[in-house]
């Protein structure tokens, strides 16, 4: 499976794309490696790792091996593909309202919200409307 496919796509939250980025092309091998990979770059504790369903799952069980179980750290929410942000958005505030959590993606689309940063930025396009 091609990880980078063209094509007419429907987005998450139902923009039109002419190309996506298709993560269930990533190996497992391959997802650890990218958790290990964030975990070189984020130094901040973490009480769990939480995936959005459905890209974020495999990604926060890796992830998981990383947590320190302290309820007194914050939460680390992941995704695989940040589009327009809103599915991170709207997990935090319905999952996460005190806001103890702080997140990561593989792929960025789009500028991410201030508090999750993405292992992958695609440039910003001025002619796409996300």
């Amino acid at each position: 499976m091609n990880i980078f496919q063209q094509g007419d796509f429907k987005s998450h939250a139902g923009l039109d794309l002419s190309w996506k980025i298709e993560c269930d092309g990533i190996s497992n091998k391959e997802w650890k490696c990218i958790a290990e990979i964030i975990m070189d770059l984020e130094k901040r504790p973490f009480q769990a790792a939480i995936g959005i369903p459905r890209g974020g799952l495999i990604l926060g069980t890796y992830l998981n091996q990383y947590s320190t179980q302290n309820i007194k750290d914050p939460y680390l929410i992941v995704d695989d593909v940040l589009t327009t942000g809103g599915s991170m958005e709207t997990f935090r505030e319905e999952s996460f309202s005190d806001k103890n959590s702080f997140g990561w993606v593989v792929f960025a689309r789009n500028i991410p919200p201030s508090w999750c940063k993405a292992l992958f930025q695609m440039p910003t396009n001025p002619n796409e409307k996300l």
